[in-house]
């Protein structure tokens, strides 16, 4: 199935988009809903929470007073501690099993108002983020009941708008009508949820794009440590490190929308050990693809052995390069990475040779890249050199 984290700050309007998500047939888990669930009259949980803060936080008819437990918790790290642990793994294993209920087929939609929060963004194919501007959203509350001073300190208390993006693979704005958020959300279902769905059940990629050289996008960082996070929760203990690399590390340099990024394993046995993990989390094997192109200056063939995984997401492309620590493509593929931050001069003729390619095979995406091979083997003697000079080495591992 396909798990996407839906969060977003308090008074966005995240629930306008999670039951729009719902009516476009996604399984929807709403974690408020299961935290009421769990402290329920006459559940363990309630009946834990009564342990540990006293009757008082129960209202006339013996269910939680959720106004008084907010009270209580609010400013007190202690005590929101104490509830957290009472409620959240309650929390986590209702939603398990609503999980393993739902068909293979789903796209299970987890609705986490403290997702950024809770570090649980690696855990999710994609995470949609919801957001409007904070007087949009004090308005909001203001008019559910909440007074202007109590509406403001709990969006001060919740993550920054800087964290949520840095944990959003999608960003929807819902500071417009609902029919704005409502279309967004329906372009979000048909062109990205449901062929992503697809491509992680079946194993398969979205189709190669033409070789088009995009201008340096900034998101192309925050993009690579998303999807970085992500490839080392399903690794595991199988990784040693994880890099962005490629052209789209290397800041100012023009490059294919396309995020590289390699992972550092041991060998090539745990490098084929991760295909179904991987798979499993959005980015399936190219079995075809079974090592890097191997350059006369460095050691024997067989040591360029390399996996590549391909994201299954139609909305980001990104290869992951699985390569064993220590070998030649693993060193090399940090060498020209740094080597090209470094060097304007060698970064500017880089750019000349990707242009040059790009232009005379801009619909054959194999043939671009295979345009470029003579000029990685000729520069190599000077990254090389570069690295002599400069005291550069690999990080250790």
């Amino acid at each position: 199935m396909l798990r996407v984290g839906l969060s977003g700050g308090i008074g966005s309007g995240k629930s306008t988009v999670a039951k729009r998500l719902a009516d476009l047939g996604a399984v929807v888990i709403d974690s408020d809903v299961l935290a009421r669930e769990v402290v329920a009259p006459g559940s363990d949980g309630l009946a834990a929470v009564v342990e540990r803060f006293g009757s008082d936080v129960l209202d006339a008819d013996g269910a939680l007073d959720r106004p008084a437990m907010a009270r209580r918790v609010f400013g007190d790290d202690e005590a929101r501690a104490a509830l957290n642990a009472i409620v959240h793994p309650r929390v986590g294993a209702r939603t398990a099993e609503l999980m393993e209920q739902a068909a293979e087929d789903a796209i299970v939609v987890h609705d986490v108002p403290l997702l950024v929060e809770l570090g649980y963004a690696p855990s999710y194919h994609l995470v949609v983020i919801v957001d409007a501007p904070v007087e949009d959203r004090v308005r909001r509350l203001v008019d559910r009941g909440l007074e202007e001073s109590d509406a403001r300190a709990r969006i001060r208390a919740q993550a920054t708008e800087d964290q949520r993006r840095e944990a959003a693979d999608v960003w929807l704005d819902n500071s417009g009508a609902v029919d704005d958020v409502h279309a967004a959300v329906d372009a979000l279902w048909a062109d990205r949820l449901v062929p992503f769905e697809a491509n992680v059940r079946l194993r398969t990629r979205p189709p190669e794009r033409s070789p088009v050289l995009v201008e340096p996008d900034p998101e192309w960082p925050r993009t690579a440590r998303r999807l970085l996070a992500r490839v080392e929760r399903a690794a595991g203990d199988a990784v040693v490190r994880a890099d962005h690399v490629g052209s789209t590390s290397v800041p100012d340099l023009p490059a294919k929308d396309v995020v590289d990024l390699q992972l550092t394993v041991r060998s090539m046995a745990a490098a084929d050990g991760l295909a179904e993990p991987l798979a499993r989390a959005g980015f399936p094997v190219v079995p075809e693809i079974r090592g890097d192109n191997p350059h006369p200056v460095a050691p024997a063939p067989g040591q360029w052995a390399k996996r590549v995984h391909v994201s299954a997401d139609p909305g980001r492309y990104a290869n992951l390069h699985v390569r064993v620590a220590g070998g030649p493509g693993w060193r090399y593929a940090l060498l020209f990475r740094d080597w090209l931050r470094a060097d304007d001069d060698a970064r500017e003729e880089y750019l000349r040779i990707k242009r040059e390619a790009a232009q005379r095979h801009a619909s054959n995406p194999d043939a671009y890249t295979e345009a470029k091979e003579p000029w990685f083997a000729d520069a190599l003697p000077r990254a090389e050199e570069w690295a002599s000079r400069t005291g550069w080495e690999p990080p250790a591992v």
